[in-house]
């Protein structure tokens, strides 16, 4: 008897977190370390496993090693991955109101996407998320859409006439580049083997993407559209998210704040150097092409919304 009271004597005294429940966040990115998204997705981790102790385990896979984008908000649905940084463009089989977000040339700037996103418009939306079973934390940002191809120099929409350009898997982004009048192409990311070969003839993204992708070695021609403002997303898990104490659940939901407000200012702080060292590394760039063209051919689109997307992209007009 005094053996055993020694022994329950001995575990009582154990560190109480030593019978504390640990979670582990599995969470999928398309990109590679060196990207905006990866960073993002590594100052979320290390503030989640800080303050909760390790209590909660961050695992980022990356590099597509878990699937395109699509695949991987098929996980979170169904929890076999925990979290994901997603862009907004591939969110619209998901969640059809993210489609307002995406539509071509209604953020003239950062701010304004800030305003709009960070606001009652992107919160509403963010909500919206759990009727897929997801949850909605925080906007981050891949930052303005630029066209780029192999073939010549785009100064009007007219250029882009028959180029078979790579695009998102999404309805609302092939709708787009039909409107313009490109032959649009969805293929999942990473597509510089496809470049290269000349499978298409261009595609359209960020400075940043095009830059750590080294796009510039099989894509001569760089035209400054910004015709999307494309936003990223801190998307969870329903069920993960919900199987959280109330004190994780919030820890979760301002690490993602924090991580997303600090990913958005090292990609704005890096802009102007991605441009310039494009321009060193050979690409011909076109910074004032005719954007009244651009945006009267897909003026249009705005009669395919319905729903909860025609109304916040109404509300987003009306700003």
């Amino acid at each position: 008897m005094k053996k055993n009271f020694l022994i329950m004597l001995a575990m009582l005294s154990l560190p109480f977190a030593m019978f504390a429940k640990s979670y582990t966040i599995n969470l999928g990115l398309v990109t590679t370390p060196e990207s905006f998204h990866y960073m993002a997705a590594k100052k979320f981790k290390d503030i989640v496993e800080e303050k909760s102790n390790g209590e909660i385990t961050v695992i980022i896979r990356h590099s597509s090693s878990v699937g395109n984008e699509t695949s991987i908000l098929q996980q979170i649905q169904l929890n076999a991955l925990q979290m994901g940084v997603i862009t907004a463009g591939p969110m619209d089989k998901f969640v059809p109101s993210i489609k307002a977000i995406d539509f071509p040339f209604i953020f003239d700037s950062y701010a304004k996407a800030d305003a709009i996103l960070d606001g009652e418009i992107g919160q509403n939306i963010l909500k919206s998320f759990t009727a897929a079973n997801l949850v909605g934390y925080h906007f981050l940002e891949n930052g303005f859409r630029n066209i780029t191809n192999s073939k010549k120099a785009i100064v009007d929409v007219k250029d882009v006439d028959g180029l078979k350009i790579r695009v998102m898997n999404s309805q609302l982004h092939i709708g787009i580049w039909k409107q313009i009048g490109a032959n649009p192409t969805p293929m999942p990311w990473p597509i510089y083997t496809q470049l290269s070969q000349n499978v298409i003839d261009g595609q359209e993204n960020p400075l940043a993407i095009i830059h750590q992708y080294k796009l510039y070695e099989v894509q001569k021609y760089l035209t400054l559209t910004r015709h999307v403002y494309s936003a990223l997303v801190f998307v969870g898990s329903k069920e993960f998210h919900d199987s959280l104490p109330k004190n994780y659940q919030d820890l979760v939901f301002e690490a993602t704040k924090e991580a997303a407000n600090y990913e958005r200012k090292l990609n704005r702080e890096k802009a102007n150097f991605f441009l310039e060292d494009l321009r060193a590394k050979g690409m011909i760039i076109n910074e004032n092409p005719n954007m009244d063209s651009f945006k009267q051919k897909v003026a249009p689109l705005k009669d395919q919304f319905n729903g909860d997307s025609k109304i916040y992209l109404e509300q987003i007009l009306a700003q």
